[in-house]
């Protein structure tokens, strides 16, 4: 984050396609003071990144609440065009800003995809870009070990289903060391069935091995969920997430602000 200054003031130069930023969580052992004033210099930085670049932040475990309370209401989501994060980090986040499940201390087991998407649901309508809200906030890429979600506010992006799909894969190629998927070393442990919310009626959705990425809607939000291969011997889970979630922002195509 001390090069961020540097870094923003170069992309006029540079123009990339896209911005991905991480490394907000590493600011748990400082002051309560000193997170405030660098995630307002983090905000700052953002806001100098040129109009029509997307910024993607990738989220990482923490245990501050306070420090995830201010990431989510100190400007960092509305002025972020995409977020990436597993299970602990979107459970921790509902917890922190008392969303959705938050009196559920953790998941048991595998994720429940209707109370996932609950959270989504709730992060991207009390953050996310909308009539009554200038925020930049329209793309959420959630993955865990056995499916992932994409859910994105309606008019922002395309190309969800490859997006969510390509993440999938490069768990399965990345995890287990292999070029292309490998039908032998993998396992599909997804739920067949789920409801896809708890805090209203959602409705019931069975996958179809022939056409695996289920598709709904909420509210001008649509969520893409896909299975993941995993891998049953896993050789490298090292930024295994990061993979998932630049493979997703690589398949994915975000539509010019309108």
């Amino acid at each position: 984050m001390n090069m961020l200054e540097v870094f923003v003031s170069s992309l006029e130069e540079f123009q990339p396609d896209l911005v991905v930023l991480s490394g907000l969580h590493m600011m748990e052992g400082q002051s309560k003071e000193l997170q405030r004033k660098r995630l307002l210099e983090v905000v700052t930085s953002i806001s100098d990144i040129p109009t029509g670049i997307p910024v993607h932040l990738e989220l990482a475990s923490m245990t501050n609440k306070e420090l995830m309370r201010s990431i989510v209401h100190q400007q960092v989501f509305p002025a972020v065009t995409s977020l990436g994060l597993n299970e602990q980090e979107l459970l921790f986040l509902s917890q922190a800003a008392s969303g959705p499940h938050s009196s559920l201390s953790s998941w048991n087991g595998v994720p429940d995809v209707g109370m996932v998407s609950d959270i989504l649901f709730w992060i991207l309508k009390e953050h996310g870009r909308s009539k009554s809200r200038a925020s930049d906030l329209t793309r959420i890429h959630f993955h865990t070990l056995v499916y992932h979600i994409l859910a994105t506010v309606d008019g922002h992006w395309a190309n969800q289903l490859a997006a969510v799909a390509a993440g999938a894969r490069v768990a399965g190629t990345q995890a287990c060391a292999t070029e292309a998927i490998d039908a032998n070393r993998v396992s599909l442990q997804a739920p067949h069935e789920f409801m896809t919310s708890h805090s209203e009626v959602g409705s019931r959705i069975v996958i179809n091995p022939n056409e695996p990425v289920a598709e709904w809607h909420r509210e001008g939000i649509s969520f893409h969920f896909t299975p993941v291969l995993v891998c049953k011997d896993p050789i490298r889970t090292v930024g295994l997430g990061d993979a998932i979630s630049a493979e997703g922002l690589f398949y994915s195509e975000v539509r010019p602000h309108s």
